[in-house]
């Protein structure tokens, strides 16, 4: 079991994997400042001067109406139900869904393009075709 479990390890696959996870979490941070910064408040400025982040349903019993209350309240354990913040994370999922599905586009067309195009002949197809035209006028 041990064997198999180092093949596993050993696959390039994992490898691969592990490349695609760490890269994944450093683009998630990129997005997340993408949308906080620039994505969020283009939405404010259109919704009027609302902090999404701020909005929240209070279910407790502490005041809550803006950022320091909120975390105060989420400190205190008080029961907050955070759709503000769903708001965000709903737009920072599409934001990297939309560039996700434009990687992938380009790596398709990339791929179909490499594809398309015929590779250059090896020297030794070079040598085989020209010692078959050779036999072809004996």
């Amino acid at each position: 079991m041990l064997d198999d479990f180092k093949k596993f390890i050993a696959r390039g696959n994992v490898l691969d994997l592990a490349i695609a996870v760490i890269l994944a979490g450093a683009f998630g941070a990129i997005i997340k400042t993408f949308t906080d910064g620039i994505i969020m408040p283009v939405i404010g400025i259109i919704t009027g001067p609302i902090d999404f982040k701020s909005r929240v349903i209070n279910l407790g019993n502490m005041p809550v109406t803006n950022g320091p209350e909120i975390q105060a309240a989420i400190a205190a354990k008080q029961p907050l139900i955070m759709y503000g913040q769903l708001f965000n994370d709903i737009i920072s999922f599409l934001i990297v869904a939309f560039v996700m599905f434009l990687l992938a586009r380009y790596a398709i067309r990339l791929f179909r393009a490499l594809e398309a195009a015929p590779a250059d002949p090896t020297a030794e197809e070079i040598l085989l075709t020209e010692i078959r035209d050779l036999l072809k006028t004996r």
